[in-house]
């Protein structure tokens, strides 16, 4: 899915040119059950299933470590949701001053609450509409 923005257009010279770096780690090659399942009901109840806070927080750790050996000590963790902050002009300049960045993409009907109050910076949104995941909207962003 990402090869449309590091393989073509405009944003794929920076990529070639070493300006900014990508990496991916799903939460799946994380858990230890047989079918690699990372979603749960939700804990407090609820419609739906979202995804376990033990799988993410280990894909949040090995993409942190990951950045760390690249010379960022404390990247801005950021999680993707329809529930976040719109993003706007002014966010994105702030975003441009920081030299690491992690995504948390979500899916279901997100990601387990407990999460993103221990483990999330600022939650942000790219909009009112519906995507099929936070893959989307971290492309756009």
């Amino acid at each position: 899915m990402f090869d449309a923005l590091t393989h073509y257009g405009v944003s794929s010279r920076a990529f070639a040119q070493q300006l900014c770096y990508i990496s991916f780690n799903n939460p799946r090659d994380f858990v230890a059950n047989n079918y690699k399942r990372v979603d749960d009901k939700p804990f407090g109840g609820g419609p739906g299933m979202v995804m376990q806070v033990e799988p993410l927080e280990l894909a949040m750790q090995a993409a942190i470590l990951q950045q760390n050996t690249q010379g960022v000590a404390k990247p801005l963790r950021v999680y993707l949701s329809p529930q976040g902050k719109a993003i706007n002009q002014s966010i994105i300049a702030s975003l441009l001053s920081e030299t690491g960045i992690v995504f948390v993409c979500g899916r279901y009907e997100g990601i387990d609450e407990r999460f993103v109050a221990k483990n999330i910076d600022i939650e942000l949104s790219v909009g009112d509409f519906v995507v099929s995941g936070g893959e989307l909207p971290a492309m756009m962003l």
